[in-house]
């Protein structure tokens, strides 16, 4: 589709972010069955609830919008998707697969922020102030979703991927 007005272009941000929400959906799952700490799984499993409401909050979007839900091919998050995968296969201790996790998450977690970011500012320019509502309230769930994590990290995860380095550094 031809990017010739502003308009344009949120619908194309929308289209991407609807996408990348399905595509998270499907990969959120897989990373809460790996993770170890109780803290962390149940984190990721809190946000799949959190991922379905947006994507509804989105589908909310494209109605006051009169445009049909449907996503876009979203090389971004397939690439973040991916990457954290990888990490699933090549981490041999659970405390340094669950800090991998949590700094993978936390990448998705900023692009979907500044997915969100970027579309309700569009949506406010041109107006539309019930999509710039539904987006940052979307927008405000990515950023909690990146600061639980950080938390997470910081209260229980690090410090025992600190220690499985040192412990792994001095049987070596």
């Amino acid at each position: 589709m031809p990017l010739d007005s502003l308009y344009d272009l949120l619908v194309e941000e929308l289209q991407d972010i609807y996408q990348a929400e399905h595509q998270l959906l499907n990969a959120l799952p897989k990373m809460a069955a790996f993770a170890c700490a109780p803290a962390l799984k149940q984190a990721l499993e809190s946000h799949v609830t959190e991922t379905e409401d947006q994507v509804g909050r989105l589908e909310q979007v494209f109605i006051e919008l009169g445009v049909t839900a449907r996503g876009r091919r979203c090389k971004g998050m397939e690439g973040l998707i991916e990457e954290g995968e990888d990490i699933l296969d090549e981490a041999t201790d659970d405390a340094i697969l669950d800090t991998a996790l949590i700094g993978a998450v936390r990448r998705i977690e900023n692009y979907e922020v500044a997915a969100y970011d970027s579309a309700a500012s569009h949506a406010e320019l041109l107006g539309e102030a019930r999509v710039a509502t539904l987006l940052r309230t979307s927008l405000e769930e990515e950023q909690e979703a990146g600061r639980e994590l950080w938390r997470i990290a910081e209260a229980e995860v690090n410090a025992s991927a600190v220690a499985a380095g040192i412990e792994e550094t001095v049987e070596a």
